[in-house]
């Protein structure tokens, strides 16, 4: 849709998907990644402040709390994270490495929370944040478990690339797909960035994708053999509560 035809609401959408987490832009750097005439975006800059849904120093403008408050009541959030957490604690004390757990929203995974190693790791993952499911494990994990359509869809695309390692022949991703099937363990290697390795396995609920686990390790500490069995076990763990919970009237 043309940048002329948005409706107020879209073209706020559109503002709001300009931030980056954790950082601030100016008019001009708002205006630049939008594409809106600059009238236009100070007039949704400001009525977004006056919401609370950004905040302004200065010059500049960033997400601001109330977004971040209603982010805090999306149900599945609740439900996933909740349960999650447990187990998620429980790889983190294990490994002493960085723990993710992710739903598919389209063609992306998008983390929904995500605990901090001790290792320093160039991750261009957040909580909040999204990636694409090509190129990070527990999006792997998420595609691999999906319907036939879902993923002929999105074989069908341009595979992004972000690192030179990125899988970008969709022939070579479906037989990666095919390898998580059949062991239940996605693995990226520095292909979402350099420098940091990732191991993933799928979290079901009535045998549908509910979302996936994973720990990120430096490449140069990335042992599979040694991660895998912890990152399947709490996967096939969370499942059984989530299924337990699901069955509560």
């Amino acid at each position: 849709m043309k940048r002329d035809n948005l409706s107020l609401l879209q073209r706020s959408a559109v503002v709001l998907d300009s931030f980056p987490g954790g950082t601030s832009l100016s008019l001009a750097e708002v205006c630049a990644r939008t594409g809106l005439p600059r009238s236009t975006t100070h007039r949704v800059l400001v009525a977004l402040v006056e919401l609370g849904w950004l905040t302004r120093n200065g010059n500049k403008f960033e997400l601001g709390l109330t977004l971040f408050e209603l982010g805090e009541r999306v149900a599945l959030k609740h439900r996933l994270r909740a349960a999650a957490l447990p187990f998620m604690q429980d790889l983190y004390a294990v490994t002493g490495q960085t723990v993710h757990l992710a739903v598919r929203d389209g063609h992306d995974a998008v983390y929904l929370e995500k605990i901090h190693g001790h290792s320093i790791l160039p991750l261009p993952s957040q909580t909040g944040g999204r990636l694409p499911l090509t190129c990070t494990a527990v999006g792997k994990a998420l595609l691999a478990t999906e319907n036939s359509a879902v993923q002929a869809e999105v074989l069908a695309r341009p595979l992004r690339s972000f690192t030179v390692n990125s899988i970008t022949d969709p022939a070579r991703l479906a037989r990666e797909l095919d390898a998580v099937r059949r062991t239940g363990i996605a693995i990226e290697r520095e292909e979402a960035a350099l420098g940091g390795c990732c191991l993933a396995s799928p979290v079901s609920l009535a045998a549908r994708p509910t979302a996936s686990l994973s720990v990120s390790v430096p490449s140069d500490q990335f042992h599979p053999e040694l991660l895998a069995p912890a990152v399947r076990t709490a996967a096939l763990a969370l499942g059984r509560v989530l299924a337990r919970t699901a069955a509560v009237p």
